[in-house]
């Protein structure tokens, strides 16, 4: 919010930077990945690293670690910088960072397995599976008063969960009566620290369930009318209850099962276990310049249960982890010899999903489409899939001319810096560099 004082400048906006999946750029023509030519290219990322390096000796970040991938093959890693100020361990590929909203898309794909399945439909009303959710109000003015309401027109859907069209608030979004009601409901955008920072951050005490959390949900008037509007809300936590019922296993066991044990994705976790607590980053405050510690390594809360696995923002993860994940993309749902998720899943889920008529533009999206939870690129970012991190972090692949990459690092608010627009453009360079020299070479 523009107008807090000093001690409150932190933003209530620091969930909401999911940034661009990619910088604008001409198309470079499709390559096949692989070979010698390819493999040379490996080391070649000098605008990332001198981009990772200039943020963390300037003072800014602690550390940062950049995870480029070329093709298939293994990442560049690209590190600065420490896990937490005033110690001496240095930030790696395999520490691990809270990528908040870079949940969103590991929920979406989560979705897509179960659309592959035909146990969902992307039309299908929400209501078919969670039925508290089949007589649903719309407020006449959207962040108006509560009782100024009219009904919705049409259900939400599926497609509208995975796309942010839902019509859903958000308490980082929204003001007004709708965000204090659904403060006072838990109906959060997740966790960020032990310390007393709740009104700040739009957050509150979390429901204790998902199921709890989607019948309070269900009791709120939406904001907007479903499959309308592009509005960045809850739509991928609610996902998180609608993959637990049609699937009936909890949550957090189906991506376990799904998707982080199959892709090998042993250091991504709601809740960081004690064996893996040492590799846990600090996160810290940009305030008057200043990294203030927000949520320290050795006290953080994310090494705590948390009320429920939040599937737009509740996951911890390393660069190397996550990369599976972008690599299974660029695989078109294969890792190695195993699928994962069928190729029609994955070009489904990463194709651009929004309604007729609705457009991201004006919007922290803008100029994209948008998939099963992240952004899709279009026209000259046209193969783009991902999304950004309220800490700083962004991951994207690129499905069209086969490369991904991740910048990692945990700040606050996020707007703090430029980064989420700045490193797609710097690593899309390098990209365009890399393929050039393959086709040369």
């Amino acid at each position: 919010m523009r107008d807090m004082s000093a001690s409150a400048a932190i933003s209530r906006r620091m969930f909401l930077r999911g940034a661009s999946a990619s910088a604008g750029v001409a198309a470079i023509g499709a390559l096949v990945p692989g070979g010698a030519a390819w493999a040379a290219q490996m080391g070649t990322w000098p605008d990332v690293r001198q981009f990772t390096r200039r943020y963390v000796e300037s003072g800014r970040l602690a550390g940062a670690v950049a995870a480029m991938g070329m093709g298939h093959d293994p990442i560049t890693e690209i590190a600065k910088g420490v896990k937490t100020i005033g110690q001496a361990t240095p930030v790696s590929a395999d520490s691990l960072f809270r990528i908040y909203s870079m949940t969103k898309p590991i929920t979406g794909m989560a979705a897509m397995i179960l659309v592959d399945e035909g146990k969902l439909t992307l039309d299908q009303p929400l209501a078919d599976i969670l039925p508290e959710f089949s007589q649903m109000m719309v407020q006449r003015v959207p962040d108006g008063p509560l009782d100024d309401l009219v009904p919705a027109e049409r259900p939400i859907t599926i497609r509208h969960l995975l796309t942010h069209t839902a019509g859903l608030g958000y308490t980082l979004v929204q003001r007004g009566p709708i965000k204090a009601a659904y403060m006072r409901a838990g109906l959060v955008p997740g966790i960020v620290s032990r310390l007393p920072l709740e009104q700040m951050f739009g957050g509150g005490a979390p429901a204790p369930s998902l199921k709890v959390f989607a019948e309070r949900l269900a009791k709120m008037p939406l904001v907007y009318q479903p499959g309308t509007r592009w509005s960045y809300s809850v739509g991928l936590d609610l996902m998180g209850r609608v993959i637990e019922v049609v699937s009936r296993q909890p949550f957090d066991v189906f991506l376990k099962q799904r998707l982080f044990d199959p892709l090998g994705m042993d250091s991504t976790f709601f809740k960081v276990p004690a064996s893996a607590a040492r590799r846990l980053t600090s996160n810290y405050g940009v305030l008057a310049g200043m990294l203030l510690p927000l949520d320290p390594a050795d006290a953080s809360i994310f090494t705590e249960e948390p009320p429920f696995p939040f599937g737009g923002s509740g996951l911890v993860s390393s660069p190397r982890d996550y990369d599976r994940f972008l690599l299974m993309l660029l695989g078109q749902g294969r890792l190695g010899k195993s699928e994962i998720i069928s190729l029609d899943a994955v070009r489904l889920g990463t194709s651009n999903l929004l309604p007729p008529g609705v457009t991201t533009k004006g919007t922290i999206a803008n100029g994209g489409g948008f998939g099963a939870g992240g952004r899709v690129g279009l026209g000259r970012e046209e193969g783009t899939f991902g999304w950004g991190g309220a800490a700083g972090t962004i991951a994207f692949a690129d499905l069209k001319h086969g490369w991904r990459g991740g910048f990692y690092t945990q700040y606050m608010p996020v707007e703090a810096y430029p980064i989420h627009r700045e490193f797609p453009q710097v690593a899309m360079k390098d990209a365009i560099a890399n393929l050039q020299q393959a086709v040369i070479s």
